[in-house]
């Protein structure tokens, strides 16, 4: 057998006593890590924990194989929101296919979660979001040739979603996508998408108010007009020029992505704008929060956050009457604020939500209170209230699977 394994190598260290020897749907299941919220897949996939890391194990064609971890490790390079993928161990006994090793993505919801669940009143916001990956990877030379809800995970974002692209065997890259391509793509994605929330109508698991043909049928349009506004070029008068500047960027941001580089002509008949848009994930709050404070957010939890930090410097220079330094009242808010609010967890609800989540969440409560109120209740007292009355309605089947492992009694003879 031979394994490729990409860094770090202490990973890939705690799992070279698997038995890769033996095909994966015979390994014994105090190896493996039952996953409440994984998805359906045509190939054999199980899950492993090494070290309180989760991994997918995926059993596919040598060719696939290389082909999906190339291109991943390409995807996480660029930024592009993906899984990540680990390793390959291929030239198993007997012939088999190789195993494909990616590392979970903690704390994501499925479709079949999101759309038959207590969110499912959410059809829209899950649809812009897997129209933002695709337009995403389109933008990137990336023809996914499999955009399904099965090959998404959706990871909770202060109240929106992020898509993550899973499944990569059957994508391929261009220098640039051929408007073709994306057609066909979009139309590929479009069936499969109306497929599968079909089969979550027959099997009693869509809200009756939800239309799969309808809601499939939104797609394209959907996806045009995001790629019309990410990628389009605008004509305005010269004197516009600053302000039309301006708002399209804007627009860009609020849409989720970054600006790359910006072509401005001008000449008597007008200004003509060309924007790149930049197909990483929008990581400008992401890497203001991390500089201050050391976490690692999703970026509409890193604005939410970074606004209470900017709150709490305030209040600390009114109190104080001096003016604050902002890595000081970072410090300050990180360990006075965040962290007693997301230790308020107990242990049988953690793992539920993200630590961020969690945080955005009570300051959505923390508004709903005081508005009931009529005064400002206070982050520490809307904590309580939440985990008390809020939290235990999230469902269990969302805790994350490396909360799961460490709850996991592991049987002493069996590598843990």
């Amino acid at each position: 057998m031979r394994f490729l394994f990409r860094p770090p190598a202490t990973e890939a260290a705690g799992l070279l006593s698997l038995p890769w020897d033996q095909p994966l749907e015979e390994w014994d299941e105090d190896l493996l890590l039952e996953v409440p919220q994984r998805g359906i897949s045509r190939h054999v996939v199980r899950f492993t924990v090494s070290e309180g890391t989760v991994y997918a194990l995926k059993e596919i064609a040598e060719p696939l194989a290389r082909h999906e971890y190339a291109l991943l490790g390409e995807f996480e390079a660029e930024g592009l929101p993906s899984v990540t993928a680990l390793g390959i161990c291929f030239d198993r006994p007997d012939d088999q296919q190789a195993i494909l090793v990616t590392r979970y993505l903690e704390y994501s919801m499925s479709y079949r979660y999101l759309f038959s669940g207590p969110r499912a009143g959410e059809p829209d916001r899950l649809l812009d979001t897997l129209v933002q990956l695709l337009v995403r990877l389109h933008l990137a030379g990336v023809y996914w040739g499999d955009c399904s809800l099965s090959n998404t995970l959706f990871l909770p974002d202060a109240g929106t979603y992020t898509a993550y692209l899973v499944d990569a065997e059957t994508a391929e890259r261009y220098p640039t996508l051929s408007a073709g391509k994306r057609a066909y793509d979009i139309e590929l994605a479009r069936e499969r998408l109306g497929a599968e929330l079909m089969d979550l109508q027959f099997g009693d698991l869509l809200p009756p108010e939800l239309d799969p043909v309808e809601i499939a049928n939104s797609l394209p349009g959907r996806y045009e007009a995001l790629w019309d506004e990410v990628t389009r070029e605008e004509v305005f008068r010269v004197d516009e020029q600053a302000v039309r500047v301006a708002e399209r960027l804007q627009r860009i941001n609020d849409l989720g992505f970054d600006v790359g580089e910006i072509e401005l002509v001008t000449s008597s008949e007008g200004a003509r704008l060309r924007v790149e848009t930049r197909v990483s994930e929008p990581g400008q709050h992401r890497h203001e929060l991390f500089r201050l404070t050391g976490l690692e957010v999703q970026e509409k939890q890193a604005q939410r956050l970074l606004n209470d930090l900017r709150s709490y410097r305030a209040y600390l220079e009114e109190r104080t009457g001096d003016a604050v330094p902002e890595a000081e009242a970072a410090q300050s808010w990180l360990t006075d604020v965040y962290q007693p609010v997301v230790r308020a967890v107990p242990e049988h609800l953690a793992g539920r939500l993200e630590p961020a989540e969690v945080f955005h969440e009570v300051l959505e409560h923390r508004w709903f209170l005081s508005e009931q109120a009529g005064f400002d209740v206070g982050t520490w007292a809307a904590a309580r209230s939440y985990v008390q009355n809020v939290l235990p309605r999230t469902p269990a089947v969302l805790t994350t699977p490396s909360v799961i492992a460490a709850h996991r009694v592991v049987p002493a003879h069996q590598p843990a």
